[in-house]
């Protein structure tokens, strides 16, 4: 039997198209999607904070902490908010650095998302803030997907830090992460 080529247009690209993939600041309404993630054991888990109990926790959360932060952004795919990413600057002397975390709904792991979502906040950062010369993140031992959205990200893996964090009243090892920072304009191209 032949199959009948006019049910497909003849320009028709059978390849999955990629998700458009954004970071935005949050806003306060942004609260029901944020729940998602923030009340979710799954996501929390490799999170200092627990989960968010109620939607009035997530209001004030996202008041007390996430829009006051100097750089704390939500990451959305085509449009809809499903994660976050947040990079914390360095002070004084550390003023040459930030540190960078993220997390993303649970039904969203596994795509790319995190990754395309690191590489557009490096980016970002590195523009926004001229002066980084470094960027770090933190990876739980136990989290072998984190580390490898940093390693897909670009960033280089530096070391295990033993008993570093303290998740859940337990203290955890993690892996340190760099990537120092290349701006267009530098002398290091």
């Amino acid at each position: 039997m032949q199959a009948d080529s006019s049910a497909v247009p003849p320009n028709h690209d059978h390849r999955k198209q990629e998700p458009d993939i954004t970071l935005r600041p949050f806003d306060l309404s942004d609260v029901g999607a944020f729940m998602t993630w923030a009340s979710d054991p799954r996501v929390t888990s490799f999170q200092r904070r627990g989960p968010c109990t109620s939607e009035e926790d997530a209001r004030r959360y996202l008041a007390d902490h996430v829009l006051p932060h100097p750089w704390y952004r939500a990451i959305c795919v085509d449009g809809r908010l499903v994660g976050s990413i947040n990079a914390k600057p360095g002070q004084g002397e550390e003023r040459f650095k930030a540190s960078i975390a993220y997390r993303l709904a649970y039904q969203h792991w596994g795509r790319g998302i995190a990754t395309a979502a690191l590489r557009a906040a490096v980016s970002s950062l590195l523009e926004e803030w001229p002066h980084l010369e470094r960027l770090e993140a933190i990876a739980e031992v136990e989290n072998p997907a984190s580390q490898r959205v940093l390693e897909k990200a670009g960033f280089l893996r530096e070391g295990l830090l033993r008993k570093y964090v303290m998740l859940h009243g337990k203290s955890r090892d993690v892996v340190m992460y760099s990537l120092p920072a290349t701006h267009p304009n530098s002398d290091d191209i």
